[in-house]
């Protein structure tokens, strides 16, 4: 199945270049190009001062917009949703996290939402990051940090 393969080889490629504790002498891991059902699945990484946080799919089209992360049953991982103010979780099957990010990508706030529920906009919101539910207490991310997105 290409999606279980890619998933895997993503997050061996993420856990080998995080298990030493630096990404590298060059920065952060390079991201990787997958090939998933025709389409192609770019993934970036997410950081806070240097450091790896996880993996990124960044939701640049109406696509990936839309389904977000609909009809999966976990996430390993961030979903980023550029120019977005509020998520919902109408339909989805478990609860996540959300960081409320302004146009510097410094975090505004960060709540869990569960299923069937809509988290409501932020004012100076420009995008919004979200994760598994408990993603971002094992990340540490909080209100007042400064993230980046490379690749």
């Amino acid at each position: 199945w290409p999606g279980a393969c890619a998933c895997w080889f993503v997050s061996t490629q993420f856990a080998e270049a995080t298990r030493s504790g630096h990404p590298g002498a060059n920065g952060p891991p390079r991201p990787y190009s997958l090939a998933c059902w025709g389409a192609v699945l770019r993934m970036s990484w997410l950081l806070r001062d240097g450091d790896v946080l996880a993996t990124a799919e960044v939701a640049d089209g109406m696509g990936k917009r839309a389904k977000g992360l609909l009809g999966r049953t976990g996430y390993e991982g961030a979903m980023v949703f550029p120019h977005t103010r509020s998520v919902h979780t109408v339909g989805m099957r478990f609860a996540i996290d959300v960081a409320f990010c302004d146009r510097d990508m410094v975090v505004l706030d960060v709540v869990r939402v569960p299923p069937m529920r809509m988290a409501l906009p932020r004012r100076r919101c420009r995008s919004v990051i979200e994760a598994e539910a408990g993603a971002f207490d094992r990340w540490g991310l909080c209100a007042g940090d400064r993230l980046e997105l490379r690749g």
